[in-house]
């Protein structure tokens, strides 16, 4: 695409050099620039754009798009066309789109934001419409999907615009029918979704979170920031049980809203909970029906994402059948996520690193375990020290068993991280075993197990690699778990 093209609807500051050149790729990054490539240098917390301008021209950028207050005089490069304009991260979310060809106006494009809820929402969601026959795409935290097929692992939440236009534009070539999309606070506050056209969003819920100078001063910023999302998309969910997301109808008198919620009156509501340590299920109430559904990852907060998903999909026309099947048939991958084996034990990851999140995880799971709750973990390292005791005396006071051992160890020693997490375990009855070793944790633990129990693995959740004295080594917990298993089980035939 040429250029002037790709600054189409933009005012131009000022420029310097040809506007009717070639662009193939853009990215804020010079690091991605290829041949023929516009680069944006944009000014972060710590560092300066026009800093990286000489690498993204060595990595072949024909054009640099930068900010208002730069001299364009000051700028040396033969054969280079600089841009200067305003509001440059809009912009470059405008050009993005007009390199693609505005894919998201091809397909229909559902947004979820939230504190907490998601990235499992958004795999509820995903199911559901494929039951129905949609073909799907996901963008998410965790990775981008087409179907089953994985397009890339995912650092963060919502990627920068160039990296969504470019994915939306992939799966418009894939004869995608919806897309499902996770949206943060910071994209909204930093632009990266300019240009998408969202058909119906998702606001899960809000509760204090990334709120420091450099992320949102205050809540109501940050209230604000995911508001703006409904704002932009043609209809909305909100649940109506959350202190902040009860207030959007008001606040947005002409949305199309729908409303879910389990305390108070809404469109989507749920009843007559049955909890086990791996499902929940409940009676889904709508205006058409009262109906069964279980959803195959356990804990009352999943049956409010349940309903956020299921109110989203009314909007595409599923069926009673699509939900209940939906929701019986997925996992989130490194979420409460059940691993399938040859024993039928029960053995879950998730991704449960903070104190919050491992007393949650326990919580859930221990009161409907008949048997022992089988805690194998470790903390982080090169992180804050002071949770480590506290996490120690959560693990011991909740599972019946806590095996210590490494985890993102990182640059420290594994075997300090336990010891500080010892601290916390020597204070209540908790019966604890320290294996630094993981796959050999794994395997005491598993061999351990009878058929009542349950072995929860939080920490590594869907990272594929573990970092040891600063080295990440390929890890997956379940090729571990499939492995030590299987061994168990020739170990047994062997017997015979």
């Amino acid at each position: 695409m040429i250029l002037r093209d790709v600054l189409k609807n933009i005012d131009i500051i000022d420029k310097k050099g040809n506007l009717d050149i070639e662009i193939t790729n853009i990215s804020s990054d010079s690091r991605l620039i290829e041949k023929n490539g516009l680069f944006f240098a944009i000014t972060g917390y710590k560092l300066k754009g026009t800093d990286f301008i000489e690498s993204a021209v060595k990595n072949g950028a024909t054009a640099v798009v930068v900010e208002k207050d730069v001299d364009l005089n000051s700028l040396d490069y033969n054969d280079i066309t600089f841009i200067k304009l305003d509001n440059i991260r809009k912009n470059l979310a405008i050009c993005s789109c007009n390199l693609y060809d505005n894919p998201s106006k091809k397909l229909k494009i559902i947004g979820v934001t939230g504190t907490k809820g998601k990235t499992t929402s958004t795999y509820m969601i995903k199911s559901i419409l494929e039951k129905h026959g949609y073909k799907v795409g996901l963008v998410g935290s965790i990775e981008t999907l087409i179907g089953d097929k994985q397009l890339k692992i995912n650092d963060r939440t919502t990627g920068e615009s160039y990296e969504i236009q470019k994915t939306l534009d992939t799966m418009v070539k894939e004869n995608v029918d919806i897309v499902v999309l996770e949206v943060s606070s910071q994209a909204m506050k930093l632009d990266r979704v300019v240009g998408c056209d969202f058909d119906v969003s998702l606001f899960t819920n809000l509760s204090e979170d990334h709120i420091s100078p450099n992320e949102h001063p205050t809540m109501e910023d940050y209230f604000n920031a995911k508001l703006s999302l409904l704002k932009i998309s043609k209809n909305c969910v909100v649940n109506l049980d959350n202190e902040y997301t009860k207030k959007i109808p008001s606040l947005l008198p002409d949305k199309n809203i729908v409303t879910f919620g389990v305390e108070n009156k809404a469109d989507f509501m749920a009843k007559d909970f049955e909890y086990t340590n791996h499902s929940v299920s409940f009676t889904l109430i709508t205006k058409d029906y009262e109906k069964n559904v279980e959803v195959s990852i356990p804990g009352k907060y999943m049956a409010y994402n349940a309903l956020g998903a299921i109110a989203i999909c009314s909007f595409f026309d599923v069926t009673y059948e699509d939900i209940k099947n939906g929701l019986n048939h997925f996992s989130v991958f490194g979420r409460s996520e059940m691993v399938p084996n040859k024993l039928g034990l029960k053995i879950m990851i998730d991704y449960a690193h903070t104190p919050s999140s491992l007393q949650s995880i326990l919580e859930t799971v221990k009161p409907y375990t008949k048997g022992r709750v089988i805690c194998t973990w470790g903390v982080g390292g090169d992180r804050d020290h002071a949770k480590r005791p506290i996490m120690g005396e959560i693990s011991g006071r909740l599972a019946d068993f806590t095996i210590l051992t490494c985890d993102q160890a990182r640059t420290e020693d594994p075997a300090k991280i336990a010891a500080d997490i010892e601290v916390g375990l020597k204070k209540t009855n908790g019966k604890y075993k320290i294996i630094i070793n993981r796959t050999e944790a794994i395997r005491y633990a598993i061999h351990m197990m009878n058929k009542d129990d349950i072995l929860v693995l939080p920490g590594l959740g869907n990272d594929l690699y573990i970092e040891y004295m600063g080295v990440k080594h390929p890890y997956n917990e379940r090729t571990v778990i499939k492995d030590i298993i299987d061994e168990m089980i020739k170990e047994k035939e062997a017997k015979k």
